[in-house]
């Protein structure tokens, strides 16, 4: 399998984290989706990552369906997220979340390098808005845990998530995800400690707007 798109987007990052824990091994392609637009259109037609290639050739697009797809492969006892039932929508929530809030530093981002001088003042404070208060969810319901992942003893898809955008969110908008949210902080800690993490990971690297 072929996994592409590069590491500082936390979207890319949770897929090839999740395979690494699988132990499904891939091929990886850093292409950026401004640059090696063009390479992703062959597999991809949105131009958008991650995308992942299947041995047979088909191309499986966006984090969740590719997670969904891993998670079949690797059966429900090792999968990180439960099968059905309420433990399984109360995770999903959690990564839906996380997704949301890593659209949103991606179009803040988007914002202050492509666009510069003409940003859209009324834009960037609702994405600033939503920032903060999915952070504030996030911070609130990562404090009331008390086991040391989010649901368990075992880093779950909601671990990963969370972890990746924080990541993100941090390099890219630091005063948004100041010391405040201690919760996430340690959070953070505990999943970018873990191997896998430590690997697979990438500073950020946004587009230019030049």
């Amino acid at each position: 399998m072929i996994l592409i798109g590069q590491y500082d987007s936390p979207f890319v990052r949770r897929v090839a984290i999740a395979m690494r824990l699988y132990g499904i091994a891939f091929e990886h392609k850093p292409w950026s989706t401004f640059g090696d637009a063009d390479k992703i259109a062959r597999y991809n037609p949105l131009r958008r990552v991650p995308t992942l290639v299947l041995d047979d050739g088909e191309a499986l697009i966006e984090s969740a369906m590719i997670l969904d797809y891993l998670d079949d492969r690797v059966g429900p006892e090792k999968a990180m997220i439960a099968r059905s039932g309420e433990a399984r929508w109360r995770h999903l929530r959690i990564c839906a979340l996380a997704m949301g809030l890593g659209d949103k530093g991606v179009s803040l981002l988007y914002e202050r390098v492509l666009r510069k001088e003409k940003q859209l003042d009324l834009w960037v404070e609702r994405c600033k808005s939503q920032i903060a208060s999915v952070l504030e969810v996030l911070e609130k319901e990562r404090a009331a845990v008390k086991t040391p992942y989010w649901f368990g003893e075992r880093a779950g898809h909601a671990d990963i998530a969370v972890a990746c955008v924080l990541r993100f969110v941090g390099e890219a908008h630091p005063e948004l995800f100041d010391a405040s949210y201690r919760a996430l902080k340690a959070h953070s800690a505990t999943c970018e400690a873990l191997p896998p993490f430590k690997e697979i990971v990438q500073p950020l690297a946004p587009p230019s707007g030049d």
